[in-house]
């Protein structure tokens, strides 16, 4: 008689979270992943009823130009170019794991990412925004809003708001997200409160997740800079979450855009342990 044997691979892991976005962390240099389908995996493990839960899922691989490089999966398997409060985990991860000192670069998607690891924050220079495109109408079943686009390692979109608390996030980010006027790529979703001439408050619609998260720091970023092409916020912007923490988001404007941008907010471990898969 034969017996189908099942046998399970133990995966070292860290919890991460910063500004409320939270993220597995693999170290992956000496292949502990190989073999596995790292978009499915993504799916098993950020699942929050069935695994550890988390928004995405970040693996730390070899880089022949930098510290390291990284693989950056959202929760639903897709992988992204870039994730600002993800980009923050990640440094910390790798110098507490003493992959790299506290003044590193790594790859992305994106393009290479410099980062500085503090004792309570992690400040990351992100490799530039494009495509800043202003006042674009977008219809919806409630009537045309207004919105301004820009991509900053990820595409966003801008919806500036007078009542963030009364914002339907989900219905109008959801419709947004997959808009024509977006697709392929889709975007993600950001509704801005302007509070003063260096304060945000922000609440986003994240692509991937397919939902609201508590923070997300690419879009962060987005709000600054938008806010900053309407002449509406000066950097340094303090960016207030909807999890309730801060980011704060620096700038240089120059004719064509901007340059000199920098994300710095909290990133820490919640646990560590093993996975088995």
């Amino acid at each position: 008689m034969r017996f189908a044997v099942s046998i399970m691979k133990k995966i070292p892991f860290y919890k991460m979270q910063g500004s409320g976005n939270d993220f597995i962390l693999i170290d992956n240099r000496k292949g502990v992943l190989k073999g596995m389908n790292l978009k499915n995996l993504a799916v098993i493990v950020c699942h929050r009823n069935y695994s550890v839960g988390a928004d995405g899922l970040i693996v730390i691989v070899p880089s022949k130009k930098a510290d390291f490089k990284w693989r950056f999966f959202n929760a639903d398997g897709s992988e992204a170019e870039m994730c600002g409060n993800g980009s923050r985990c990640a440094a910390r991860f790798a110098y507490l794991k003493k992959i790299a000192k506290k003044d590193m670069a790594f790859e992305t998607l994106a393009g290479t990412i410099h980062a500085q690891v503090k004792n309570v924050t992690v400040k990351v220079q992100l490799p530039g925004a494009s495509g800043l495109r202003m006042n674009i109408a977008v219809p919806l079943e409630s009537g045309l809003r207004m919105g301004h686009f820009i991509n900053t390692g990820v595409p966003h979109l801008v919806y500036l708001s007078k009542d963030l608390a009364g914002e339907d996030v989900e219905r109008i980010g959801r419709t947004t997200r997959y808009h024509e006027l977006f697709k392929p790529a889709g975007t993600n979703v950001n509704f801005v409160q302007i509070q003063g001439p260096h304060k945000l408050r922000i609440r986003t619609y994240e692509r991937g997740v397919e939902g609201e998260t508590l923070a997300c720091g690419t879009g962060s970023v987005a709000a600054a800079l938008v806010a900053g092409a309407l002449g509406a916020v000066f950097s340094p912007v303090e960016v207030l979450t909807w999890g309730g923490e801060k980011l704060t988001v620096s700038f240089d404007r120059i004719a064509d855009g901007f340059s000199g941008i920098y994300l710095e907010g909290g990133a820490n471990v919640i646990c560590e342990g093993n996975l088995y898969i």
